[in-house]
């Protein structure tokens, strides 16, 4: 397990101060293009409104989901499309995800966490491996989360931290205690894997 930092009581504005930093330095290392993958759910969407007006080389930024529902753009649940309108106009390319897709290592892997310990879309009863052979998976949640009862494409383990460094925004005391658990050993949930499996720093707002 790599290093991972904890940073309490951060705000949004905050945390897209950060992000935007971490873009510019990542950015300054290569003067090629770079590629970032975000989450879905409803925590980092104010926080992208407010990095969206940030003053970066948006052209230079791929963005990549680290999941999404298998429902057209335009639908309610999909989280491309929901990423696409906030950081497509400030010049960002946004890259949707697909079975076969071929995912670039990351500058930056930005992650949630779900109250049952899944990340991106791999939730416990999928198994998630970290020595998984495939980049990405299609994946049933089981069981079906109500308020989004549809099948996923995910980013695995090895895509996901196949990073230059990872953060998490987790908010809440019930998620705060399973994302502590997972730091000293007590379960072996999919957050833990992929703790395990990272080689490079993480960083979790909390």
């Amino acid at each position: 397990m790599s290093k991972v930092e904890i940073i309490e009581g951060s705000n949004d504005k905050a945390i897209a101060e950060w992000v935007a930093q971490r873009l510019k330095a990542a950015l300054a290392t290569t003067p090629d293009d770079i590629a970032v993958t975000v989450p879905g759910g409803s925590t980092p969407f104010p926080i992208f409104d407010r990095l969206a007006k940030m003053p970066l080389p948006w052209h230079r930024i791929a963005i990549w989901p680290g999941d999404d529902r298998l429902v057209e753009e335009d639908h309610a649940a999909s989280n491309v499309g929901k990423i696409r309108a906030r950081l497509e106009p400030a010049g960002a390319r946004i890259v949707p995800l697909a079975e076969d897709a071929q995912p670039p290592r990351f500058a930056l892997a930005w992650l949630g966490m779900g109250a049952d310990g899944h990340v991106a879309s791999l939730f416990p009863n999928t198994d998630p491996r970290p020595d998984d052979r495939r980049a990405v998976r299609r994946l049933t949640p089981d069981p079906l989360p109500p308020e989004a009862p549809f099948d996923r494409v995910s980013l695995t383990i090895p895509a996901l931290v196949d990073s230059d460094e990872i953060m998490f925004v987790i908010r809440g005391a019930d998620k705060r205690a399973i994302f502590d658990a997972a730091l000293k050993g007590g379960h072996d949930l999919p957050v833990a894997r992929l703790l395990r499996a990272a080689r490079h720093k993480v960083t979790c707002f909390c």
